[in-house]
């Protein structure tokens, strides 16, 4: 399993708004620069991650973005669901056809995988990311 490149840069994004936190704003530029990231691919991933409730947008003097939770609040999961939709490793979960399930005897233990998986990728905040982000 490989997260795309947009879930990938959301981290990214998400880890330098962190170093923001207590109050401080920042805008959607600064964390481009921050991160070497394309403004454009920025500011479409605030928009995902402000959606979600992850990132708050303030407008006028004294705006800008801001984590909208504390960073051990947030967890990668909630940081690749917000650019990604539901964490599933198979598509046949979601409802989609697939061509041999009236054959599959593994369909019924998907949820279970996908389940640990999102376990797994919750279990790991934001804080953590930004810790590791400081070591090296």
């Amino acid at each position: 399993m490989r997260l795309s490149n947009l879930a990938d840069y959301a981290v990214v994004t998400m880890c330098a708004a962190s170093r923001h936190c207590g109050g401080e704003r920042t805008n959607a530029a600064e964390l481009a620069g921050e991160t070497g990231l394309p403004l454009p691919t920025v500011q479409k991933l605030v928009s995902k991650l402000s959606a979600a409730g992850l990132i708050r947008s303030t407008r006028g003097a004294g705006g800008g973005l801001q984590l909208a939770r504390p960073a051990a609040a947030i967890s990668v999961a909630d940081i690749v669901e917000a650019v990604e939709g539901p964490i599933a490793l198979t598509a046949c979960v979601e409802g989609t056809e697939c061509s041999v399930e009236h054959d599959c005897s593994v369909k019924p233990h998907w949820p279970v995988v996908n389940d640990a998986l999102r376990g797994a990728l919750a279990a790991i905040p934001l804080t953590q990311l930004a810790r590791m982000e400081e070591m090296a």
